[in-house]
């Protein structure tokens, strides 16, 4: 083996040795004699009686083997692992020891066999056995995993969770019988308990005894004879079993003494549905889905299942929005049914300024719900709401101010009233909200419409320093590539460049009038008017009302060509789109390209 093969080794396997060594230190695990209960141990291996000079050997070896696998040499660990075993073949903390480095070579063979061998050698030690039921498990050989566990727990009756352990491999194992018998013996370590109850109940249920499953509960029952709620899991279980008369006798007891037992009343709910009394069914849904003592996450089930039955039954929305209102009425401490409202009313298509109201609701008891509150920006932004926008906006960065949602539609917000140097303060000031987790579409459209603005505001550096910071974030931000594009070949600089990034949006969106229309400007700028014309053609073809800007370029582009009876064509279509700059005016007038 070649020194440092293993120096790429996990922390992992460091504690793994580290728990062996301190489990090999004695050859004897701690003991007890093994009850009635445990399976036939396995005799220990003799271990080799050694020489004075090879235990002085074995040890310094052993010893060396830990001192080098601490400093990571793993190599010569492992060589010296296997010169012990040369010294003592039945040294079970070497095998063990050797396993995990198997283990780390992904080789199963020889991970089983050393495990297997430690064990074999040194039974008792339970750090070894359970090494070994975790490999069988591994390898799903489940009732050679039983047997180890079983020897765990024979050295050690304390060990509650290797009981916990054998009840799972014997119900794998479907060995409902050892299944029970475990459960009893957890029951003598931990003492009898609801959980241990239930426990023998699913049990029984899979053994398909219905007899000692209702005894279990009958027992369980008359242990806490003042606890209400094990009547109702009578009652629960009599339902489910098809005894609806006796189950009702159990709510009614409930009842009799607690009216208020919410576990009875939903049980009696599920009565009424199974025996199909829909409206007593309805009468009592309404009446927990409307009491103050119900709790939310009862309430929202109630009211969701109020909503399907609606539906099922030809959806009239008066019922359950009648209903909603009786809760509402109610203070409430959560957003969440102003939420399931709206959401109702969304499903059921109703007006926008219910739903809206429905989310305000919301906000009003939540007003940090960030969730609730975007649902009511998007409304009003698709309506042009935008003072609406900023006003909910502004607010919402009291609550929530690294949320970049809210500086975005805030400064889109301001963007559209033409409020432009609040808007480009709003987005400086999410810009300092990025994070290595913010969303890279939103951070890419910051930086984007921060160079529109920028640019505006003839701040041209720092509008492409924008662009730049934007198609880092977003490499395709289209509209960012031709913005970009347009104002450097409107600069007649960087004009490859621009062509790049350019021809990127055509690619991406071949009949887009603008996009073609840039990608012709910047073959203009650069000389190639023929190219240039087949792309301005384009654009005009794929607008159907073309701007003064796209139709002045196409005379442009036929003036360079020679062709200027078609220029003046496309100038005058461009006045008549609403084009008047002084320019165009005398380029129609001497008939001629004239350079802005």
């Amino acid at each position: 083996m070649k020194k440092g093969g293993f120096r790429f080794w996990s922390v992992t396997f460091v504690v793994l040795l580290m728990a062996a060594m301190v489990s090999c230190g004695s050859h004897v695990a701690s003991t007890k004699k093994s009850n009635a209960n445990s399976r036939k141990q396995i005799a220990p291996v003799a271990r080799r009686v050694l020489s004075q000079n090879d235990e002085q050997r074995f040890k310094y070896f052993y010893l060396e083997a830990i001192n080098q696998q601490t400093k990571g040499n793993y190599a010569a660990a492992f060589d010296l692992l296997n010169h012990c075993l040369e010294i003592n073949p039945t040294a079970a903390e070497v095998y063990f020891m050797r396993s995990a480095y198997y283990s780390l070579l992904n080789n199963d063979s020889l991970i089983l066999a050393n495990i297997e061998k430690a064990a074999e050698l040194n039974p008792q030690n339970s750090v070894f056995v359970e090494r070994l039921a975790g490999v069988y498990i591994g390898a799903g050989r489940y009732d050679e995993a039983i047997e180890a566990y079983e020897k765990i727990y024979a050295n050690n009756h304390d060990r509650d969770d290797v009981l916990n352990v054998l009840i799972r491999l014997y119900g794998q194992q479907k060995d409902y019988d050892n299944v029970l018998q475990t459960i009893d013996r957890l029951e003598n370590l931990e003492g009898s308990s609801e959980e241990i109850t239930l426990a023998r109940m699913r049990v029984y249920s899979m053994k398909g005894d219905k007899q000692a499953e209702l005894a279990e509960l009958k027992n369980l029952s008359k242990k806490h004879p003042n606890d209400m709620n094990y009547h109702v899991m009578m009652g629960n279980w009599l339902l489910q079993n098809e005894l609806p008369a006796d189950a009702l006798k159990e709510y009614e007891l409930v009842l009799a003494q607690e009216p208020d037992n919410l576990m009875a009343q939903m049980s009696m709910l599920d009565y009424y549905n199974v025996m199909g009394q829909d409206s007593l069914a309805a009468e009592l849904q309404e009446k927990l889905v409307v009491s103050p003592t119900t709790p939310l996450n009862s309430k929202i089930t109630l009211m969701r299942t109020v909503v399907n039955n609606n539906e099922q039954q030809g959806g009239d929305s008066t019922e359950v929005l009648n209903i909603f209102r009786h809760i509402l009425a109610q203070p409430q401490k959560t957003s969440d049914m102003w939420e399931l409202q709206a959401a109702y009313m969304s499903l059921k298509k109703m007006p926008k300024d219910s739903i809206n109201n429905s989310l305000r609701g919301a906000l009003q008891v939540s007003p940090d719900n960030a969730g609730v509150r975007l649902q009511l920006i998007q409304s009003m932004w698709t309506d042009k709401l935008y003072d609406e926008v900023i006003g909910l906006c502004k607010s919402a960065l009291e609550y929530n101010p690294d949320e970049m949602a809210f500086y975005y539609f805030l400064g889109l917000a301001y963007f559209q009233k033409d409020e432009k140097d609040k808007a480009l303060h709003t987005f400086q000031l999410g810009v300092s909200q990025i994070n290595s987790e913010s969303n890279k579409d939103i951070v890419s459209d910051f930086y984007a419409i921060m160079g529109d603005i920028l640019h505006e505001k003839n701040r041209e550096q720092e509008a492409f320093a924008a662009y730049d910071s934007c198609l880092q974030w977003k490499d395709d931000n289209l509209g960012a590539l031709n913005n970009y594009a347009y104002y450097l070949s409107e600069k007649g600089t960087d004009l490859q460049k621009a062509e790049k990034m350019s021809y990127r949006t055509i690619k991406a969106e071949p009949k887009n009038s603008t996009f073609l229309d840039t990608y012709a400007w910047i073959l203009f700028m650069q000389g190639r008017y023929e190219e240039a014309n087949i792309y301005i053609e384009q654009a005009v073809e794929n607008d159907s009302t073309p701007s003064d800007v796209i139709l002045e370029h196409a005379g442009d582009i036929s003036a360079k060509l020679g062709d200027m009876k078609k220029a003046v064509d496309w100038w005058e279509k461009a006045r008549e789109a609403g084009g008047n700059s002084k320019v165009l005016i005398r380029k129609i007038k001497i008939r001629k390209y004239i350079k802005q």
